[in-house]
């Protein structure tokens, strides 16, 4: 029998917090053997949080009165026995609405005012504006007030044409999407722009993001949501309903908003809602099944999508069989069908992201772990034909031997001007590159933007401002990647001359790969270009419009150029620490060098007993190597997250 979604995530969610707790622990076991220096610890912690705080987004969208509301009812909320989220008849989620879950936040909903969108900031902007919102404490226990609290997301204000217009829910050019007028002329629009629920519901704390989006007059107003939210989703549920199949609205919303160019289909599913509607006590089995199958046929080709990933569904029926638990019921709203491919589609993928970063992680520890381990055997070895050599030797052969090392050591301290002069160089080639993609270089590349759009008349060259805008932000990246090229090949230069200088096993990181930020950057463009069709020339040739559009991309970017930089840093970091640590290696073997003569010229101990030493201490060096590759291999090990469990055990009998 297929799992359903909740069963999936909750698996999934136990694989993380097993996974992140083993992190944990290796992390713990590196540190007491000194084995973990600050580069591979940082890239450890980042493992660690990215396993335990990633979260998985399934955004929702739908044209109004397809049971958008109800299909989320039915597969995250049924165990409250009733609805949670307002699905009544008519329009009801008014305004993009996020579930989510955020452990050092109070449960609450946050509303944010409508009028906001007269200001020039972004949804991005006004996430960190707490003032701005309305907020409303929730009692997740209490399903009743629960219920209240999110029918605050249907609220709706009805206001004059004029600040309809402001607002951007009236346009003279596109009669056909402006809301109906009441008898005194005026316009509903939502109370809302935007609601954020913090809720420790089990899913939610387990990483679920719900993006619960209203209808195309709604997603068209807010462009953030389509440039920005909804393309950062895992996955994308889009509802019609099966009495009416695709209908012109839904063409547009599935158009404009959901499909770019050379974009896959597979994290993009369709749902027929409502098949209840064609169950009809006048028609056999076979009938019923033949239509919704016709139905299906025809949204798979007028949405260009695989028939596979269109599925029939009753949301109602499927909610209401969840509550009275009734099995075949259930069965015959087909909701199951649609959780398992859910889950298969979204997590299976998340879960193999997370694997490779994972693998990625435990192999780039596992060397930086093994070079220490390999330093200190080097060291010992060192100081075993160093102390076999004083075997006869009288004191003064002895005192001479401490004189030596210690010239060495005032020799090695002397010798650090070379690795200042690396760091030094280093940090200012790293300046270069946050200037390069830093905030401010970005605002300079959007201010750009922002004048060419807000030329008078109608954009028919966007394509060619946008196509120049994204040509120089790869650029700048390409121009960081000749930076890191440069550095890369200093560290190599200079790590060839330690090693042979000071008999170091320095080996310079792989340069970061930035050509992955490339790829995200050429994708934002298609979701724009895409955007800014024919369809909504007309928008375009508003100022406002346009602001909105340039703020929501600017928001977006930012976060790829933070990426790009956090990445060359953490590269840069890699390099610097493996420095320190066989700085602070060589410095330990002249400590144990110095003890050692000293131990014998005060007959603390004799020159056997030393050696035994030293051999006790490699085979214990041998034995902690033997036990890192253990744990990175069973850490990294892949298989179904079922076996997790097991693994963790094994790490713990090893140690």
């Amino acid at each position: 029998m297929s799992r359903s979604f909740n069963q999936q995530l909750d698996q999934h969610g136990a694989w993380r917090s097993n996974f992140a707790h083993r992190l944990q622990w290796l992390s713990r076991w590196l540190t007491e053997n000194e084995l973990l220096d600050q580069a591979v610890a940082e890239r450890l912690r980042g493992l660690e949080s990215q396993i335990r705080t990633s979260k998985v987004m399934v955004a929702f969208v739908a044209e109004f009165s397809r049971g958008k509301s109800e299909l989320i009812n039915a597969i995250f909320f049924a165990g409250y026995g009733r609805r949670i989220m307002p699905a009544s008849a008519g329009r009801t989620t008014m305004c993009p609405t996020e579930l989510g879950y955020d452990a050092t936040l109070a449960p609450k909903l946050r509303l944010l005012p409508i009028e906001t969108r007269l200001e020039p900031h972004s949804l991005a902007y006004w996430r960190d504006q707490p003032a701005r919102w309305t907020e409303i404490a929730i009692d997740v226990g209490d399903a009743e007030r629960l219920a209240q609290a999110m029918a605050k997301v249907a609220e709706v204000r009805w206001v004059s044409q004029d600040e309809a217009r402001a607002l951007g829910f009236w346009n003279e050019e596109t009669p056909d999407d402006n809301p109906v007028q009441d008898a005194e002329g005026r316009v509903e629009i939502p109370r809302w722009r935007h609601a954020v629920l913090n809720m420790p519901h089990p899913l939610l704390e387990q990483g679920l993001v719900i993006l619960d989006t209203p209808g195309l007059n709604a997603i068209g107003a807010e462009p953030e949501l389509t440039v920005s939210l909804i393309p950062q989703a895992h996955a994308v549920v889009f509802i019609l309903g099966a009495e009416t199949g695709v209908t012109r609205s839904d063409l547009s919303i599935w158009r404009e908003h959901l499909v770019t160019e050379n974009e896959g289909s597979d994290t993009r599913f369709v749902v027929l809602n409502k098949i209840d509607t064609l169950w009809d006590t006048l028609s056999t089995h076979a009938q019923i099944e033949q239509q919704i199958e016709q139905q299906r046929q025809v949204a798979a080709k007028h949405l260009d999508v695989p028939l596979a990933q269109v599925l029939p569904v009753s949301a109602q029926k499927g909610l209401q069989a969840k509550v009275h638990r009734d099995a075949r019921l259930l069965e015959a709203s087909r909701l199951p069908a649609l959780e398992a491919l859910l889950g298969q589609g979204v997590l299976g993928k998340r879960e193999t992201m997370l694997r490779l970063a994972v693998d990625a992680g435990m192999a780039a520890l596992r060397t930086e772990a093994e070079r220490i381990l390999k330093v200190r055997q080097r060291d010992l070895a060192e100081q075993a034909l160093e102390l076999q050599g004083l075997r006869g030797k009288n004191v003064s052969v002895i005192r001479h031997m401490r004189a030596r090392i210690d010239q060495e050591q005032n020799e090695f301290e002397g010798s650090n001007a070379r690795i200042l002069a690396l760091r030094s160089v280093q940090g200012k080639l790293l300046r270069e590159v946050y200037a390069v993609l830093g905030r401010t270089a970005l605002k300079a590349d959007m201010v750009r933007l922002s004048a060419a759009l807000k030329r008078p008349g109608v954009k028919f060259n966007v394509r060619k401002v946008y196509g120049e805008t994204f040509d120089s932000l790869r650029n700048n990246l390409r121009e960081v990647q000749a930076t890191t090229a440069e550095i890369q090949s200093m560290l190599h230069a200079t790590f060839r001359q330690l090693n042979a200088e000071q008999g170091f096993t320095l080996q310079a990181p792989a340069e970061p790969d930035l050509s992955g930020f490339e790829q995200e950057l050429s994708q934002i463009e298609r979701s724009h270009i895409h955007y800014l069709g024919v369809g909504n020339m007309l928008k375009l040739a508003q100022a406002d419009f346009c602001d909105k559009l340039v703020r929501a991309l600017a928001s977006r970017l930012r976060l790829v150029n933070e990426a790009a930089m956090t990445e060359v840093e953490r590269w840069s970091k890699g390099a610097s620490a493996q420095i320190d640590a066989q700085l602070k290696e060589r410095r330990r073997n002249f400590s144990k060098r110095i003890e050692a003569i000293e131990r014998i010229q005060n007959a603390a101990g004799s020159l056997d007993e030393r050696l035994l030493e030293l051999a006790t201490q490699e085979s214990t060096l041998a034995g902690l190597q033997q036990r890192l590759s253990e744990f990175t291999a069973l850490i990294a090990q892949q298989g179904k997250p079922s076996a997790t469990a097991a693994a963790g055990g094994e790490l713990r009998a090893a140690a």
